[in-house]
């Protein structure tokens, strides 16, 4: 593969590696109005797109299928529920590598963790993406049926899934269809002839990727510039995706899907690809950026942001959950800055995609992008227990950072552990339900199905009713109670 039109050298293929892995993550972590500016999308069309509305919106205003409007019901616009993407609904996942684990035979070390990770109280751990990449990484995949990857071999990456499988883990493997590598020069000299047994052409590009010559329909999201972008509305291309996903989960044994790169083609190819594989658990990353003031904060309604979330989750028919990025923004700040405010919205819920569609939002403290040896955007360090104290006692389903629990020390895994057994004691899940009770500066406080209480912040605060409750854990400025 190749971003320009040079043949390649051995030298030149570690600087396209590196130089196609920066284009990915700079244009991940712009701002929302450059990323729209990128891709031909004024504003005034992206909010329309999104559903946005213009001022404060009502408390009634229904949200497409969102369940924290309708007492967890579908709106009247839904004929029936889709096949769950949320697994059990009390999955928790492990992100089970960083941005260097391909350096350490990652497989086998990962497999000898999963009793670790099970006694822990994790039900899933979410894989690198199984095939040979351009970039050791992974994420410029090139023979999508090739599983020798930087990571292991195809055996290895077999025995680490039939080990977490012993543990009764669920095994998510890191799928990467928006765009692929090719290998050959066409006839009009750009890199599009793909090898392997996915042998597509120009026809399998979109046709309104230049670099790549294209010749495919024009591309129903975001562009992606480090590799070909995949030609979805190609009934080959959608025949043979849905055939691989299908081996994987068959033949491979994975149980389900993180999907990158989900706003590069459209949320309805999603559904498809769903149907043909039948995931036990999938969440897609759509990233996109929030909205900030002058002064550099997230603005405090962030309905536009969580808006477009929810816009992808039905355009994919609700079989997939997402990434609730709104929740990461909009709480690194809140416990950066000492305004807990911020965790209620004007309609006295969640500010994030956990508030309107809870079991389709996957909350998380940082992955191998934001964190890890990026660090695009880090939650604030001093914080981060804080940050798990939310996640793993709220709706939704959190996801852990591998370097936060294996990394970082025994006090945040301690902290981890004992967060996790609370959630699981009080028998919250995805949908629970949650009532927000203070959200001011220096204080934020919940009550989750009658269950279990969180505080955040450095104001002493313990639940009303004390006597009903007992205090379950607790570290630098936030505890958990559970009812007595």
């Amino acid at each position: 593969m190749q971003t320009g039109h040079a043949p390649f050298t051995i030298g030149t293929l570690e600087e396209a590696c590196r130089s196609a892995e920066r284009s990915l993550v700079q244009y991940r972590f712009k701002p929302a109005k450059a990323q729209r500016e990128l891709e031909g999308v004024s504003e005034a069309q992206h909010a329309r797109l999104a559903g946005a509305r213009s001022g404060s919106s009502p408390c009634s205003t229904l949200w497409p299928r969102g369940e924290g409007l309708t007492s967890g019901a579908w709106d009247a616009a839904a004929t029936s529920p889709p096949p769950a993407p949320e697994g059990s609904g009390r999955e928790v996942l492990l992100q089970g590598f960083n941005w260097e684990s391909w350096r350490h035979g990652w497989y086998d070390q990962l497999a000898s963790r999963a009793g670790e990770i099970a006694d822990t109280g994790f039900t899933a751990v979410w894989l690198p993406p199984p095939t040979r990449s351009v970039s050791p990484q992974g994420y410029l995949p090139s023979d999508l049926y090739d599983l020798d990857s930087a990571y292991g071999s195809e055996a290895a990456l077999r025995s680490c899934v039939a080990a977490l499988h012993s543990h009764g883990l669920l095994a998510l493997g890191d799928v990467v269809v928006n765009h692929r590598c090719a290998e050959r020069r066409g006839p009009c000299g750009r890199y599009n002839l793909f090898g392997g047994r996915l042998d597509w052409d120009a026809a399998a590009i979109v046709g309104d990727d230049a670099a790549y010559g294209g010749t495919g329909a024009p591309s129903s999201g975001a562009p992606f510039h480090a590799a070909p972008n995949i030609d979805h509305a190609s009934p080959r291309v959608k025949a043979d995706l849905c055939a691989w996903l299908a081996w994987l989960r068959s033949d491979v044994g994975l149980d389900g899907w993180r999907l990158d790169f989900v706003r590069g083609f459209a949320g309805a190819h999603v559904a498809d690809y769903m149907r043909a594989s039948g995931p036990r658990f999938a969440v897609g990353e759509f990233w996109d950026g929030l909205a900030y003031g002058p002064d550099g904060a997230p603005d405090h309604d962030q309905d536009a942001h969580r808006g477009r979330l929810l816009a992808w989750l039905n355009a994919a028919g609700g079989r997939a959950a997402a990434f609730d990025v709104t929740t990461k923004g909009v709480l690194q700040a809140a416990l950066e800055r000492g305004e807990h405010w911020r965790l209620r919205d004007a309609c006295g819920r969640a500010p994030g995609l956990v508030g309107l569609w809870p079991s389709r939002a996957v909350t998380f403290v940082d992955n191998h992008d934001t964190g890890s040896s990026q660090g695009h955007w880090p939650f604030p360090a001093h914080a981060v227990a804080q940050g798990y104290a939310y996640c793993l006692t709220h709706p939704g389903t959190p996801c852990v950072f591998h370097d936060h629990f294996f990394a970082w020390g025994g006090g945040l895994r301690a902290a981890i552990r004992a967060l996790l057994a609370a959630r699981r004691r009080a028998r919250v899940h995805c949908r629970s339900a949650l009532r927000v009770l203070e959200a001011r500066a220096g204080l934020y406080a919940a009550e989750v199905d009658a269950a279990l209480v969180c505080k955040l912040g450095p104001e002493d605060w313990q639940p009303p009713n004390v006597r009903e409750w007992s205090l379950s854990c607790w570290g630098d400025q936030w505890a958990v109670w559970e009812r007595a």
